[in-house]
C-alpha cells in the first residue's frame, strides 16, 4: 500500500487563485505538510497491529489460566465446606 502524497504545487495554485498572496499561500501549504506528515508519523503500521495482536491473544490465554484456577479453587472450597458440615 502506497502512502498518500500531497501535492504542495497544486494546493499553491490552488489557493492563489482564491486570492491568497505568494507568501500566504506558501505557508499555509508548508503548514498542511508538516500536519499531514505529523499524523502519517502516528499511524498504525500492519507491524504494530500484528504486535498488538500478540499481546491480546497472550493476555487471553492468562485471563482464561486465572478464570480455571478461580473456578478450581472455589471447587476446593465447596467441597472442604461440604466434608466439615
Amino acid at each position: 500500500m502506497s502512502a498518500a502524497t500531497f501535492d504542495t504545487h497544486r494546493a499553491v495554485k490552488a489557493l492563489r487563485k482564491a486570492g491568497a498572496d505568494e507568501a500566504m499561500a506558501e505557508a499555509i501549504v508548508d503548514t498542511a505538510s508538516v500536519a499531514a506528515g505529523a499524523a502519517r508519523d502516528q499511524l498504525a503500521t500492519k507491524a504494530d497491529l500484528t504486535e498488538l495482536h500478540t499481546a491480546i491473544a497472550g493476555l487471553e490465554g492468562r485471563m482464561y489460566r486465572a478464570l480455571w484456577i478461580q473456578g478450581g479453587a472455589i471447587v476446593a472450597i465447596l467441597a472442604a465446606l461440604k466434608l466439615l458440615a
